[in-house]
């Protein structure tokens, strides 16, 4: 394995949780958006300048993306009540509702159609994508 085949890897485990997940209503996000929208899921209440810092990408990038999510119903924004020229931006509850519903989607189904019609084939890479689980990402 090097760092090339990693990355690939990593894209290919991307593609697969998006089939899991299936469809999303509404017009699919900007890869830019993807990350505004995780680092919001991942730090509510976060302000645009602290998202900025995080994903590395301009405010005014930030600033357009949480504009664009708040119009979809995606964030809400409210005035920091410390600083009012802060904007703070949290997932809507009916935003969180949906994450929390395609996170608890099986993945056997879309690894039964990456993988082919081998269902032992299909087994051992949700064994083994458990097994990364366990090993990178607990404890």
């Amino acid at each position: 394995m090097n760092v090339a085949r990693l990355r690939r890897l990593g894209r290919r485990l991307v593609e697969l949780s998006k089939t899991a997940a299936g469809e999303t209503k509404g017009p699919p996000l900007t890869p830019g958006e993807e990350a505004v929208f995780e680092d919001v899921l991942r730090h509510p209440g976060g302000t645009v300048g602290e998202i900025q810092a995080r994903t590395g990408f301009v405010q005014s990038h930030v600033s357009a993306s949480v504009a664009r999510m708040r119009e979809r119903g995606l964030v809400r924004t409210e005035p920091d009540p410390g600083d009012g020229r802060r904007t703070l931006v949290t997932l809507t509850e009916p935003a969180l509702a949906a994450v929390h519903r395609r996170a608890a989607r099986p993945v056997e189904e879309a690894v039964h159609a990456a993988v082919g019609d081998d269902p032992e084939r299909a087994a051992r890479v949700v064994a083994l994508l458990d097994e990364l689980e366990a090993l990178l990402l607990t404890g």
